[in-house]
């Protein structure tokens, strides 16, 4: 009897420290592999970089439009979001070959996946309505360059500015507005 009661205790310690040791796994962080996390930051940098080198060609242009007094304002905006907050400005300049730019100044925004600049065919576009149904007309000016700063998008020869009246910053993943700036005459 005496036995079996020391291997009930002993078999009661093993399972204890077992399951011990499988606590102390699940609480540790885990870590990814080192050539995974190598790869990660080296991927990361790369857009970094790339961010980096967009932005500055934006603000190099940005220069060349003040410095050369050819670029006139046209319309102008602030970004308005609940859901996502969304602020900054955005700027719609002629350059003096009569190309049109958007401009987005103090610009911050939520990160997030596929997300584009575009124009759309409506006064104002609210975080809860789906302002982009199939009968909505909309404008690509591209992909977001990056969630904060100044940036510059080209908007496409014969844009008719009168009907498309608000920038939105969109997910086009989740089909959500993270901000909107109506244009208004400048």
């Amino acid at each position: 009897m005496v036995r079996m009661i020391k291997a009930g205790m002993a078999f009661a310690a093993l399972a204890a420290a077992f399951s011990l040791q499988a606590s102390v796994y699940a609480q540790e962080p885990m870590k990814p592999e080192p050539m995974k996390q190598d790869t990660m930051k080296q991927d990361s940098m790369k857009q970094d970089t790339m961010k980096q080198d967009s932005m500055k060609q934006d603000k190099m242009q940005d220069d060349k439009m003040m410095h050369d007094g050819k670029a006139k304002t046209l319309e102008t905006g602030k970004f308005h979001g609940k859901v996502h907050k969304t602020e900054g400005r955005a700027t719609v300049y002629q350059e003096g070959d009569g190309k049109l730019v958007l401009r987005l100044t103090n610009f911050k925004t939520s990160n997030g996946p596929d997300v584009h600049v575009i124009l759309v065919a409506t006064k104002d576009a609210m975080d809860d309505a789906n302002f982009l149904k199939d009968n909505t007309e909309k404008i690509e000016l591209g992909k977001l360059k990056g969630n904060e700063g100044d940036q510059n998008y080209e908007i496409p020869a014969g844009t008719d500015l009168t009907k498309f009246r608000t920038v939105s910053i969109y997910c086009e993943r989740f089909n959500a507005n993270f901000g909107a700036a109506p244009l208004e005459k400048f």
